[in-house]
């Protein structure tokens, strides 16, 4: 394993959101020595250096392992109702830079529209103008599955190789939704 400058301990704790004192106890090096190695007052061992780095990347693999999928999920969702428009939908993916969409019945998810979706049935000869006109819920594909907050990320990387996102919920109400991109966050 290559490590990164010493210098960059402070740097690494600090993404972690981690004190000195943890780090310490975690590490086995005293906490003295962490604040000297980050204010460069020291030169630390080879072994100190391996130990802090070692650890740090332990921490972060095993914060990663225990997120949950409200963690991961943009809280903002945009979504549709199911009753709107294809040319609504269009719009407001192009506005928001979103390529899919959750489809709405009230509060609930009936559905899922997206770019390629729409694309497909313009290839299958659907024209701009039928499509534009024409309601969601008549095209729109499957939901997205719904998740409650608490899941496990790896849970929901094994749902997604089977779908384009994942929408969160907690105590039903939707809170919060995973993508491709929100994933790869994670690495």
């Amino acid at each position: 394993m290559k490590f990164p400058p010493a210098s960059d301990v402070r740097k690494m704790r600090k993404s972690l959101d981690i004190t000195q004192t943890e780090l310490a106890r975690e590490s086995g090096v005293s906490q003295s020595t962490i604040a000297k190695i980050e204010r460069g007052r020291i030169s630390a061992s080879y072994d100190t250096v391996v130990t802090l780095f070692e650890t740090l990347d332990r921490i972060h693999n095993n914060n990663r392992k225990d997120a949950t999928a409200a963690d991961v999920a943009s809280k903002s969702i945009i979504t549709i109702q199911s009753n709107e428009k294809v040319h609504t939908a269009s719009e407001l993916m192009r506005s928001t830079g979103f390529s899919q969409l959750p489809v709405l019945s009230g509060d609930a998810p009936v559905g899922s529209i997206s770019e390629k979706r729409i694309f497909d049935l313009m290839r299958k000869g659907k024209t701009m103008d039928e499509l534009k006109d024409t309601v969601i819920s008549v095209i729109m594909d499957e939901s997205f599955p719904v998740v409650n907050e608490n899941t496990p990320v790896s849970s929901v990387t094994t749902m997604m190789s089977n779908c384009d996102a994942v929408l969160v919920a907690k105590k039903g109400k939707l809170v919060g939704m995973i993508t491709n991109a929100d994933m790869l966050k994670l690495i």
